[in-house]
């Protein structure tokens, strides 16, 4: 069965999705995958939930480089920890899985900085490995038969699958409202639901304790993971290199082993 982790390789997606684009401020030190020398603390990253096993690796790789460096992830839905840190959660980064939510904190005063786009991400049906609910496409999701769960509205998976079902015309009727996507998806590999609406990545983590069914391009849609360091950090010196780490080569091929798509 799954068990969401802090580590976990995967097959690279988007395989159409040629290069990595390392894109940033001006002040970065080196965009080939190394950070500025002489790091020393601790910093807290605040990550969507989906970003949970690329978000791990890259933690590690960027202790790795700073040995004197400490990475601290606290993973959840992003409209939560947008909360945690306008309630004044101590946190040095902030990763949202979609815009809005940046936008609120910023507009708070409590990003040092703009924002950038280290990711991108689509969505995907997900059901149990053989599949037992026959579920083939959106409109499965209007089956009173079936067992169906979607995250809730207020955090980025729930509000981009109903619109998604939106527009294929389709109304649902979730038997489950998951708070995050990891939810989600730990309770359609056990078994418990026969589908949900989850990101392409979090199909390729949970390997074969599920099946990911495509939803057509037309009525898909593509999220935009932006990441900022915070104004209250008390190491921004770190938070912005674990920024900048992020949109260096290395930095980027772990998003992209990961199933996203590239900055």
């Amino acid at each position: 069965m799954f068990v969401p982790g802090r580590r976990l390789p995967v097959a690279l997606l988007w395989a159409t999705l040629v290069g990595v684009c390392a894109c940033g401020d001006d002040g970065a030190a080196d965009r080939s995958g190394g950070t500025a020398s002489g790091l020393d603390g601790t910093i807290t990253v605040f990550a969507a939930a989906s970003l949970t096993d690329a978000f791990g690796e890259a933690a590690d790789a960027f202790e790795e480089a700073n040995p004197a460096v400490t990475v601290e992830l606290n993973q959840a839905g992003s409209s939560a920890l947008r909360e945690q840190i306008l309630a004044g959660a101590p946190a040095d980064v902030f990763a949202s899985a979609n815009p809005s939510n940046m936008d609120q904190v910023a507009e708070a005063g409590e990003t040092a900085g703009e924002a950038v786009v280290v990711a991108h991400n689509s969505l995907q049906i997900v059901v149990p490995a053989g599949n037992p609910g026959g579920v083939e496409d959106l409109e499965d999701f209007a089956d009173d038969d079936l067992l169906i769960g979607l995250c809730a509205i207020e955090v980025p998976c729930g509000d981009l699958g109903r619109a998604v079902l939106a527009d294929a015309g389709v109304t649902a009727a979730p038997d489950t409202e998951e708070p995050d996507v990891r939810s989600l998806l730990t309770k359609v590999a056990s078994g418990d639901l026969d589908a949900g609406i989850v990101y392409v990545t979090d199909v390729v983590a949970a390997g074969d304790d599920v099946e990911g069914i495509d939803i057509p391009a037309g009525v898909n849609v593509v999220a935009e993971y932006p990441v900022a360091a915070l104004a209250g950090s008390g190491e921004p010196e770190i938070a912005g290199a674990f920024v900048d780490f992020l949109l260096s080569e290395d930095g980027q091929a772990i998003l992209t082993s990961h199933g996203f798509g590239p900055a």
